[in-house]
């Protein structure tokens, strides 16, 4: 509540400023075109093609990248950290270890039925448990390879378990966990049937933001409204929206990307405004007859205000 009305004050004293130092500014409401790259057509990205292009216009409404570059993510998870496997305790709700696999099994039957396996690190061992798709995980899965996995820790006769993990190979570039958080966004569920889930997304966004430079998001606010107001530059805001390092640069992409949308509203109104004045002069009555003298003295059903009484003389 005080972000906003102190944001809001400071809104309309940068929009004043504006106003005074350049009403041509207002009057012509010059916002930067979307550059070249932007517009591209979205099946134009890399990992994309006209299938998963029909979908994300079907179902997000993602047509360019343009449209990809304003689909922000609900939430992030932080994977910058891998832990050790006794780290987890009672307390603890999402983990990311690495480790190597082993002791590969398909256990129970029916309903019970699930695949199991152990994951090893030089602290202890994690029980891993998959439900769904275990013949095509038996073929995936190797025994004694190492693997990163992040998951939800639960806890079946006393010991740690994570039920469908997320895992992928280990190289020495994932060692030490990711550089940023990772991003998951809105999805539906046909695009989850296509492998075009919450993370995927993000996996298309990161391929994207890697070909866009700072000229291709140009600066859209005056330098003097960066600087009292302590914003980030557009460039930087997007690129920390979409993959902050941490939740303070996270917090700092959202204050300049709102302040920015309510400034650009505000922006707008005011040039509508300042060409009513400009262009619009009203209509003038020269006399006021009997029709509304009757109507007022006999039919208002409320009496007007000082300011109406003025405009009526």
């Amino acid at each position: 509540m005080h972000f906003y009305f102190f944001g809001h004050l400071l809104l309309k004293l940068s929009l004043m400023q504006v106003l005074e130092r350049n009403s041509t500014f207002v009057q012509n409401a010059f916002i930067p075109a979307i550059p070249d790259i932007l517009n591209s057509p979205i099946e134009y990205l890399k990992g994309v093609g006209p299938q998963r292009a029909d979908l994300l216009k079907k179902e997000l409404n993602i047509y360019t990248f343009y449209d990809l570059l304003n689909h922000f993510p609900h939430r992030h998870v932080d994977k910058t950290k891998v832990s050790s496997i006794k780290d987890i305790d009672p307390s603890t709700e999402y983990i990311q270890v690495a480790g190597s696999l082993h002791n590969i099994a398909v256990i129970g039957i029916k309903k019970g039925k699930r695949l199991v396996a152990h994951l090893r690190d030089r602290t202890g061992t994690l029980e891993l448990a998959w439900f769904q798709g275990i013949s095509w995980l038996q073929k995936y899965l190797q025994s004694g390879q190492e693997y990163l996995v992040f998951g939800r820790v639960t806890f079946f006769q006393g010991k740690p378990q994570i039920v469908h993990p997320e895992m992928e190979i280990l190289t020495a570039e994932k060692i030490d966990g990711k550089s940023f958080l990772e991003p998951i966004y809105p999805t539906t569920e046909k695009l989850r049937s296509k492998a075009l889930g919450g993370r995927q997304i993000g996996k298309l966004t990161e391929t994207m933001m890697k070909l866009l430079t700072e000229k291709d998001i140009p600066e859209n606010l005056p330098d003097t409204i960066l600087h009292k107001l302590k914003l980030i530059n557009r460039f930087k805001a997007y690129s920390q929206i979409h993959f902050p390092a941490n939740l303070q640069e996270y917090d700092e992409a959202v204050r300049r990307l709102k302040f920015e949308e309510l400034f650009i509203a505000q922006l707008r109104m005011a040039r509508l405004r300042s060409q009513r004045h400009r262009f619009s002069h009203g209509v003038k009555f020269e006399k006021v007859g009997d029709l509304f003298n009757t109507f007022y003295t006999k039919y208002l059903p409320f009496e007007l205000t000082g300011a109406q009484k003025r405009v009526i003389k």
